[in-house]
């Protein structure tokens, strides 16, 4: 009797050291299968803290030239990665789609100062890049920022290429045509900015951008736009969100030229991003409200049109940010097929540590996502083949 018990208790201690071990390998399965990266992507790490001068690159941005070739702008921290001191903006380029690059280039270097924000955006009628960025002193951060004008505050410079990104114009300063007097903090995107393709304002080039003024409450930031009707040539200042608790941000055409303004939300009632609309080529911003699909942990993000409604075949756009509520990680892209109404169609690109991040597409239709990784140590060029997409 006491055998039998024995091997009964012996039996029921394997069954359950068994179960034990099945369902801990069935959870390592989902485990491995939510981490899975986005299929058919090669990843390339184009810039990494530590080397060349630089001990961190931040702030990613990147653009495919009239000619092909793709241009990687990031900020170059020298000492620190802190978003105040000695800043530069850099580049690399590839002309063989994303193969190979150059070494790291010098945009803008202002001895000590902080020259950052690097939003660019390609002009397809005339192959010109033009590249808006803001500067300040280098000894002030930006709970220091002076109203206004002051010298060492946040001024808007603009610089451009008209060889595909090999050479740049000095930048110059355009802070009097698109800040206004009263505005303390202001950045550029960061990300890119787009060229209109239809309706009124079919040409315009628009800018994403934020600002705070002092008038407000100490925590609120606004999403605004500039934009230029004579090939950059000119800028002017557009609207302004409403919502007072949102800030970075990006801008994607709608059809019959409507803008949508994507932005970065300090809104902690609400864990996404918020959107607003623009019928009149971005003056005006109404119907301001949270895009709840889209989750976010107080971060930038990019958003980047692939391809136009044709018959019956539906638009599609692209979305990519770290999807979490709690903490920059999980760096996803996403596809919408009705204008943004829904996101239905997503895919991991790095579950790991994740920020800033900015789209492109290449001409021969791959998706590129440049973004932050492992606690800001490397910036990432990530290529997927769209074949998810249909």
């Amino acid at each position: 009797m006491k055998y039998v018990l024995k091997r009964r208790q012996h039996l029921l201690l394997t069954f359950t050291l068994s179960l034990v071990l099945l369902t801990s390998f069935v959870a390592s399965l989902a485990l491995a299968a939510k981490a899975a990266p986005v299929a058919n992507c090669e990843e390339t790490d184009l810039f990494v803290s530590g080397e060349g001068a630089y001990d961190t690159y931040r702030i990613p941005a990147i653009v495919v030239a009239k000619d092909g070739t793709l241009l990687a702008i990031c900020e170059g921290r020298k000492h620190s990665r802190s978003d105040a001191g000695d800043i530069d903006i850099l580049l690399k380029r590839s002309t063989d789609g994303g193969k190979n690059w150059s070494d790291a280039t010098v945009i803008w270097d202002d001895a000590g100062n902080t020259c950052g924000n690097p939003c660019p955006v390609v002009d397809r009628e005339t192959g010109v890049i033009w590249l808006p960025m803001t500067w300040n002193s280098g000894k002030i951060g930006e709970k220091k920022i002076a109203p206004g004008f002051g010298a060492d505050s946040r001024r808007v410079f603009l610089t451009s290429s008209k060889d595909n990104g090999k050479t740049w114009d000095k930048p110059r300063e355009i802070t009097s045509e698109v800040k206004n007097k009263n505005w303390t903090w202001y950045a550029t995107g960061p990300g890119a900015g787009i060229q209109i393709e239809h309706g009124e304002h079919c040409g315009r080039l628009v800018i994403p951008c934020d600002h705070k003024t002092p008038d407000k409450a100490p925590n609120d930031y606004f999403s605004h736009v500039i934009y230029s009707d004579d090939h950059g040539k000119t800028w002017q200042l557009g609207g302004s969100s409403s919502g007072g608790k949102e800030n970075e941000c990006e801008v994607v055409e709608l059809p019959q030229g409507r803008l949508m303004l994507n932005m970065r939300n300090y809104d902690r009632s609400i864990h996404s991003r918020q959107v607003t609309f623009s019928d009149d080529g971005g003056k005006t911003w109404e119907d301001q409200r949270p895009a709840k699909e889209l989750i976010e942990p107080i971060c930038q993000a990019s958003i980047r049109r692939y391809r136009w409604a044709d018959g019956d075949r539906p638009g599609v756009l692209l979305f990519s940010n770290p999807a979490s509520k709690k903490g920059r990680k999980n760096m996803t892209l996403r596809a919408s097929f009705d204008e943004g109404k829904s996101w239905p169609a997503a895919q991991q690109i790095y579950p790991g540590s994740s920020a800033y991040s900015c789209l492109v597409i290449l001409p021969d239709g791959r998706i590129g996502c440049l973004y932050e990784a492992d606690d800001y140590k490397r910036l990432v060029l990530a290529i997927c083949e769209p074949d998810w997409l249909d």
